[in-house]
C-alpha cells in the first residue's frame, strides 16, 4: 500500500486494524484473572483521520495499528484493569466493523468482476 491509496487500500488498512484490535481484546481477555495486568487497545483510526485531515498524501505503510495501554481504568485489589463487560462490548463493536469493511471490501471487488466481465 503505497501513497496513491484507493477505497481498496483504506478497507485493507481498516481490516487489519480491527484484527490487530481482536488479538489484543482476546489477549486482555485471558490476562482477566492475572495480577498486575494491565489491558492493551489499539490505536489506528485517530491516527489515520489525523494523516487524511493534513491534507497530504497518505502512506498507509506509515501508518499502522498501535497497540498502547491507556492506565486509565480503575484497577481491581490484584492490580488488574480488565473488565469482562468492557472487552465484551469492545469485541462485539469491533467484530461489527470488521464486517462492515469486509463487505465494502466484497462489494468493490465485485464491481471490478463485473466491469471486467464480456
Amino acid at each position: 500500500m503505497g501513497a496513491g491509496n484507493g477505497v481498496i487500500e483504506y478497507l485493507q488498512a481498516g481490516l487489519h486494524a480491527a484484527g490487530t484490535r481482536q488479538a489484543a481484546i482476546a489477549n486482555n481477555i485471558a490476562n482477566l484473572s492475572t495480577p498486575g495486568y494491565r489491558r492493551y487497545m489499539v490505536e489506528f483510526e485517530t491516527r489515520l483521520a489525523e494523516a487524511l485531515e493534513s491534507g497530504r498524501r497518505v502512506d498507509l505503510t506509515r501508518i499502522q495499528p498501535e497497540l498502547i495501554q491507556p492506565q486509565t481504568t480503575p484497577v481491581n485489589v490484584f492490580g488488574n484493569d480488565v473488565s469482562m463487560e468492557q472487552e465484551v462490548g469492545e469485541l462485539m463493536k469491533n467484530a461489527s466493523v470488521y464486517k462492515v469493511y469486509l463487505r465494502l471490501l466484497s462489494k468493490m471487488y465485485r464491481q471490478m468482476e463485473l466491469a471486467i466481465q464480456p
